[in-house]
């Protein structure tokens, strides 16, 4: 059986090699051109509104880095996970948001100047507050040094990768508004077409092997885990009287993981005859949070079908409409 599973991971492993590198040149350009996009939607003006008055960001900081690590801790011990599963999951849990937060708020229609903000501040925190989480929710189970393996300069690329395109749509929407709504729509349709490709690949790398390398019992903490954090970021801020596109936003923050950081830090603190199959825990995190966002992203533009005519947000100053060129920040009163 352990020769068996040897083999298979082997054959894993050599596919993985090549699907990884197209995955990340893929992600590499569509996270730089979509990031853009997002810029074109924000305004310096309500970004520094948010650090001065930053009662939102702290929330996220709060959800995210309280809320997903004891997430992480409790479904281990409910699944009773093996040492090594339970360590995946909870060094996923231990990271900051990621990118994908920032294109679901947008899709929720949620405040984008709010989600940069949150995504740079949790990620810039990273760089202290994972080695400590680490510490305080591995001690027992893995005795090397965990949190010396935290990849501070996967952290610096994610702020570079993140925050050099947003500038430059940002200046774009300042200087050139009337080119927005075009970078808009690009940067939209050149993320719906490369989804398939990243889905069609993902499935690759993992695809059959799923059932056959992962425990159900991982395969339910997995799927749980984006979902509680979901939630609970959402009724997180909505307990301290945020308003609703601020709600989806701390939501969008607090379920999505960036498993890039996980994925990096499992390659550097364990060898594969050790990790085995695990090593392809993050993309199965993604695969989750993926579905599980698209599918919240509908139930609320459903929600705002319903109760909102034509989708706009008639009842807070400061919101996106949408119109024939784009997505504009712009007030509508009440």
């Amino acid at each position: 059986m352990e020769e068996g599973t040897s083999k298979l991971f082997s054959r894993m492993n050599k596919t993985k090699g090549a699907t990884d590198k197209a995955l990340n040149a893929i992600l590499i350009v569509v996270l730089f051109i979509v990031m853009v996009s997002l810029g074109c939607t924000m305004e310096i003006t309500k970004i520094t509104t948010h650090l001065r008055k930053p009662k939102g960001v702290a929330i996220a900081v709060m959800a995210q880095y309280g809320v997903m690590p004891l997430t992480a801790f409790v479904l281990g011990k409910l699944f009773q996970l093996g040492t090594i599963e339970s360590l995946a999951i909870l060094i996923c849990g231990c990271c900051p948001g990621g990118n994908l937060s920032n294109i679901f708020s947008l899709a929720l229609k949620g405040d984008m100047n709010l989600s940069i903000v949150m995504t740079t501040c949790s990620t810039v925190l990273a760089i202290g507050l994972m080695p400590l989480l680490l510490y305080l929710y591995l001690g027992g189970l893995y005795e090397g040094d965990l949190e010396g393996k935290v990849p501070y300069k996967g952290i610096i690329v994610s702020l570079v990768l993140m925050l050099i395109p947003c500038a430059i749509g940002i200046i774009l929407n300042e200087k050139k508004p009337e080119y927005t709504g075009f970078v808009i729509k690009t940067g939209m349709a050149v993320l719906l077409l490369s989804s398939v490709a990243i889905i069609v690949l993902s499935v690759i790398n993992v695809g059959s092997s799923i059932t056959a390398t992962f425990s159900p019992a991982l395969l339910g903490s997995s799927a749980l885990m984006p979902f509680i954090g979901f939630l609970l970021g959402y009724v997180l801020s909505a307990v301290f009287k945020l308003n609703d596109r601020c709600r989806r936003t701390v939501c969008m923050e607090t379920g999505c993981q960036n498993v890039q950081l996980c994925s990096t830090i499992l390659k550097v603190t364990f060898a594969p005859e050790i990790i085995g199959p695990l090593y392809f825990f993050p993309l199965l995190y993604l695969m989750f949070q993926l579905g599980e966002g698209l599918l919240l992203i509908l139930v609320f533009r459903i929600h705002d079908r319903i109760t909102k005519p034509n989708g706009k947000y008639a009842h807070f100053s400061d919101s996106f409409v949408i119109l024939g060129n784009g997505v504009h920040s712009c007030p509508v009163k009440p």
